[in-house]
């Protein structure tokens, strides 16, 4: 299930008063709470600015030890991954997503799900987290998009809605979380549809690839990437389609 659902209206207008009064109140509120930093990027020939923490590390002493035993969970959403870079490339420069759904797991503070937005995609960016879905709010913003943002446990996805584009990126970090994406990724897919996994070539992503086989779909493309920034690291984004039956 879906729930904290929000839709994100994109700018009339680059200069759009009513947004810029909303960019500026989001980001007085997050700067009280955070440490920020704004980046730049280039997709295609689109540019892109997008708010992140400028340390997650220091999230750590905010998390509750009572939800922490409860969740497991990490501040993972607070900052931009080489994988989510690779993936906005990817979205931005070679995939078809105009006028399709497109669902993004895991999506930290949201920039693939703004570039599928911004190539006119219907997107949507969920994310277990509540504090990453308020920086997703604020990157469309800033980028001028419409989506729409939601708070999902990958673990329980109960809901009736199927997209024609399932994305996600670094999410394969942890073994229990493996079969858990695959079960959402058959839940979530239209029939015809494709999942794009961008990995930073974990060995938890050959295992994810076997449990992937073993539940109905197949690797039908891999594409190798270098994302850079202060350092390279090498990318694979994985397409996954149901095998023929």
């Amino acid at each position: 299930m879906i729930t904290s659902r929000y839709h994100v209206p994109a700018a009339s207008v680059p200069d759009d008063a009513a947004i810029q009064t909303e960019l500026l109140r989001i980001h007085d509120e997050l700067a009280s709470e955070y440490d920020l930093q704004e980046s730049p990027h280039r997709f295609g020939e689109a540019d892109f600015r997008f708010l992140s923490v400028r340390d997650s590390y220091a999230l750590l002493d905010r998390i509750d030890p009572e939800e922490f035993l409860k969740d497991e969970q990490m501040p993972y959403w607070a900052e931009i991954w080489p994988a989510a870079v690779t993936l906005s490339h990817m979205i931005m420069e070679e995939l078809d997503v105009e006028g399709k759904s497109v669902i993004e797991l895991g999506a930290g503070v949201g920039m693939a799900s703004v570039a599928a937005a911004k190539k006119g995609a219907r997107a949507i960016a969920t994310d277990y987290s509540t504090e990453a879905l308020r920086f997703v709010v604020y990157n469309a913003l800033r980028n001028g998009v419409s989506l729409d943002t939601g708070r999902l446990d990958w673990r329980m996805v109960r809901i009736d809605e199927k997209y024609d584009i399932v994305i996600a990126a670094d999410v394969l970090y942890e073994r229990v979380n493996l079969l858990p994406i695959v079960t959402a990724l058959d839940t979530l897919l239209k029939e015809g549809g494709a999942a794009y996994i961008a990995d930073p070539r974990r060995r938890l992503a050959e295992q994810f690839v076997e449990l992937v086989r073993e539940n109905g779909f197949e690797i039908t493309s891999t594409k190798n990437y270098d994302a850079t920034g202060d350092q390279t690291v090498a990318v694979t984004i994985y397409k996954l389609e149901r095998s023929a039956r």
